[in-house]
């Protein structure tokens, strides 16, 4: 077995193709998408426009003071503008404003749409909400610490504040970083593919002399297998140390958190680059069209061109995204770095391992009832 490993290890790192796909194509497209989202976070935040439409009859609106103190700040996080409703509902359908406050004695909002702008409104709006039922509870139970309630409720600070890439925040920019490590790992595939064409005599010529001999086909599975695993962990070693400790992406949790990540998911690229290699008798360009359609389309449903992929899959169809490798790398990095949900990561790695198995095992069983009349 050591021979076989040997020798299998030795053929690969001359083939410079299983160097560039799996290993320094990431790394570019890395690099460039640490410089285009990093020029996107040195643009300065938009001051997020509203509207409120009085409905008290009172003479002091409190809720009317809470959000002009909102927006009293230089760099305030919201500008809210009176109206009548009318010119406010009209205002909203052309855009001109995110939503609609109305002020009374039950607060409420209107929203034109969805996004991070009417989330942050709706957050304000039951900051509010909560802080009132709050003081009337203190009144109600305990009225002499009525002022210390009030002061402490007014000492509040910014509702914004930066965060680095990682932190305990759903900063939608860490969604593309945790995609293309998802995507990294599915290149794994080409070194798979690699393996697959060597136990196949009628693909390559090193397979047809390991046909003749009388080494079982496991042994020959499994040395390819642990062959391209190793080189292909390697690499993925290589891409988050240089996403850690040359981009300095702040990741939350620690380097070696995430190897557990990186171990499975390269060993579900190299599982499925063999698998679908082994699949009919398709010509190697078709075969490679397929690993890349599959691992780009799977890249892209974890969010790697839009961030909002993966969560509107989350919201419409919650299965796609547990049978998707990238999404369940990408799921397991965000239970890691933002979420803190062991139960959640502990499922995506048990989902990410039973697909190995079943990968390995196809591979198994459809290489071992390979028979040649001639060679």
């Amino acid at each position: 077995m050591r021979e076989l490993i040997k020798y299998s290890f030795l053929a690969k790192i001359r083939d410079l193709s299983l160097v560039f796909w799996p290993l320094v194509f990431p790394l570019v497209l890395t690099t460039a998408m640490y410089i285009s989202i990093g020029q996107m976070e040195e643009s300065d935040f938009e001051t997020i426009p509203a509207a409120i439409v009085t409905q008290s009859t009172g003479e002091e609106d409190v809720f009317q003071e809470y959000l002009k103190t909102m927006g009293d700040d230089q760099e305030a996080l919201i500008s809210v503008r009176p109206m009548v409703e009318e010119e406010a509902l009209t205002a909203l359908e052309n855009g001109d404003i995110e939503g609609i406050f109305y002020s009374g004695e039950e607060p409420s909002l209107t929203v034109g749409g969805s996004g991070l702008a009417q989330s942050i409104l709706q957050m304000i709006l039951e900051s509010y909400t909560e802080g009132k039922q709050t003081l009337e509870d203190v009144s109600e139970l305990h009225p002499e610490g009525m002022e210390a309630a009030i002061r402490q409720m007014s000492d509040y600070g910014s509702v914004t504040e930066d965060v680095s890439l990682g932190g305990r925040t759903t900063n939608t920019t860490a969604q593309f970083f945790y995609a293309l490590i998802g995507m990294a790992c599915l290149y794994g595939c080409f070194i798979g593919y690699q393996s697959a064409m060597d136990l196949q005599a009628n693909l390559s010529a090193l397979a047809a002399r390991r046909c003749v001999s009388p080494v079982h086909r496991m042994q020959w599975i499994l040395s390819e297998t642990a062959v391209s695993f190793g080189l292909h962990f390697f690499n993925m070693i290589v891409l988050l140390a240089y996403m850690k400790y040359i981009l300095r992406l702040q990741f939350e949790s620690s380097y070696a958190q995430m190897l557990p990540v990186v171990i499975i998911g390269s060993m579900i690229g190299v599982t499925m680059g063999m698998f679908i290699t082994s699949i009919g008798k398709m010509g190697e360009g078709v075969k490679i069209g397929i690993m890349i359609s599959v691992s780009m389309v799977m890249s892209f449903l974890a969010g790697l061109m839009n961030a909002d992929i993966k969560n509107m899959i989350d919201r419409n169809v919650p299965f796609l995204n547990r049978i998707n490798p990238a999404a369940l790398i990408s799921d397991a990095l965000y239970c890691l770095n933002v979420y803190d949900a062991p139960a959640r990561y502990m499922q995506d790695i048990l989902i990410l391992l039973v697909m190995c198995v079943l990968l390995l095992a196809g591979t198994f069983l459809i290489v071992r009832r390979e028979r040649y009349g001639s060679i």
